[in-house]
């Protein structure tokens, strides 16, 4: 029986779908090849715009039209708040509106030894793991709390044993993500004293003690959720733990975070950013900005670009405001035009190249460890990587396998690359 998985938006889901496509193959599945028909299509799918949903749409179609005989399995975010109008589509036999049920649904499929993760992340040479799921926060903009509500965390030995097993198979680098990442463990905590609360420094540093020569790497998380706690972990277990944060700002103005809903206001970011630098050695930060947000002004747009000049963004993630149906934020009152948040998005632009080359520039002569990802086509005996601060560096390729750590000195900045010098 062949296989074919499609998977759209974040890590979360990337992850499950490895997660599913693990446990088919172990039964007798095997992944088709592009130009093969498939029996069995498996499509995750986004639904964080309306551009998500339609993609998603498309994908599926698409799939239907080249394995005209298949059974087209769909679940996602966009399965869960449109379940009739997936299941409306050609080919699709299944809607999973729940990723909880992932377990059940091998089941179905006849996988009787159901496994509690993965073993590998296909042809990557970083494997993510899934520790959480579900957000209770109720930010404007988001509809994904609505399709993802229940807080789940994992048992922390599953995911041991899953970061032990992945490391054994040659992964070096390992991402640990989550819907809301740092609620870690705030499910099974809620019937404890404080001093039993299982946290995500806790996990951390629980991976951190395992052995072997591999690297930890967190994914987005918010801005009050970097405690004093998880950043002594990061300092103190800095040989296995990349000194690198997604911390995600979303605004700098305090009043369009206001109106976004968000938790906290601007100083208090700055400031939360401003101790992670402090406690480690030239950290990457890096964030997600959303530019043009309803009501946005020339001075809340320029607030925004002010905080993170502040911050010293490694890099930035822009996104122009986009209304999703669902959401509060839809229905607010200013409406921006296209042009304005297209404007708003190449001057913030400028300010993120700025930023990261300043940030690139402070690590020259420093000493990075690069995790080696892909030859240079274009640059015979050279490859690139990622190094621990979350910069693409340009190593020489002198016959290294691919997925191998190098540690290299940083040398020039050139075409949004660090350039070692060996």
């Amino acid at each position: 029986m062949k296989l074919k998985t499609v998977t759209l938006g974040c890590k979360v889901n990337q992850y499950e779908t490895e997660y599913l496509r693990e446990g088919l193959l172990g039964i007798g599945y095997e992944d088709a090849a592009a130009e093969q028909p498939a029996e069995l299509c498996v499509v995750n799918t986004c639904t964080v715009t309306s551009e998500g949903d339609s993609k998603s749409r498309q994908v599926i179609r698409r799939l239907a039209r080249e394995n005209p005989a298949s059974k087209i399995v769909v679940m996602g975010c966009y399965a869960t708040r449109a379940p009739d109008e997936v299941a409306a589509l050609p080919n699709v036999t299944e809607v999973l509106t729940d990723k909880r049920e992932l377990p059940d649904l091998l089941g179905r499929f006849g996988v009787t030894d159901v496994p509690t993760g993965i073993s590998g992340f296909g042809r990557r040479h970083r494997a993510y793991v899934k520790v959480q799921d579900g957000c209770l926060l109720r930010c404007s903009f988001c509809i994904i709390p609505h399709v993802r509500p229940q807080l789940t965390s994992r048992p922390a030995a599953h995911i041991l044993d899953e970061v032990r097993r992945l490391v054994d198979n040659g992964y070096r680098e390992v991402v640990l993500t989550g819907i809301h990442l740092g609620h870690y463990g705030v499910d099974g905590n809620r019937n404890l004293p404080k001093s039993k609360w299982t946290r995500l420094s806790h996990l951390v540093a629980a991976i951190a003690r395992l052995p072997g020569d591999f690297r930890i790497r967190l994914s987005s998380i918010e801005a009050t959720e970097v405690t004093r706690e998880l950043i002594a972990v990061m300092r103190d277990h800095g040989d296995k733990v990349c000194p690198h944060l997604h911390i995600s700002m979303q605004s700098g103005s305090d009043s369009v975070l206001r109106r976004m809903r968000r938790r906290w206001g601007s100083r208090r970011f700055v400031d939360r950013c401003a101790l992670f630098s402090e406690s480690l050695e030239r950290p990457a930060i890096t964030t997600d900005i959303i530019v043009g947000f309803p009501g946005e002004t020339d001075q809340e747009f320029s607030e925004t670009c002010d905080a993170a000049k502040e911050v010293g963004f490694s890099k930035i993630h822009i996104f122009p405001f986009s209304a999703r149906r669902g959401t509060p934020a839809a229905d607010f009152p200013g409406q921006l035009p296209k042009k304005i948040k297209q404007e708003r998005s190449r001057a913030l632009g400028v300010v993120e190249e700025e930023l990261q080359s300043r940030y690139f520039s402070s690590l020259s002569g420093a000493r990075l460890q690069v995790l080696v990802e892909s030859a240079l086509p274009d640059q015979p005996g050279l490859a690139i990587g990622t190094s621990c601060r979350y910069a693409p560096v340009v190593v020489p390729n002198d016959g290294q396998a691919l997925g191998a750590f190098v540690m290299v000195t940083a040398g020039q900045v050139s075409a949004r690359r660090i350039n070692a010098v060996c």
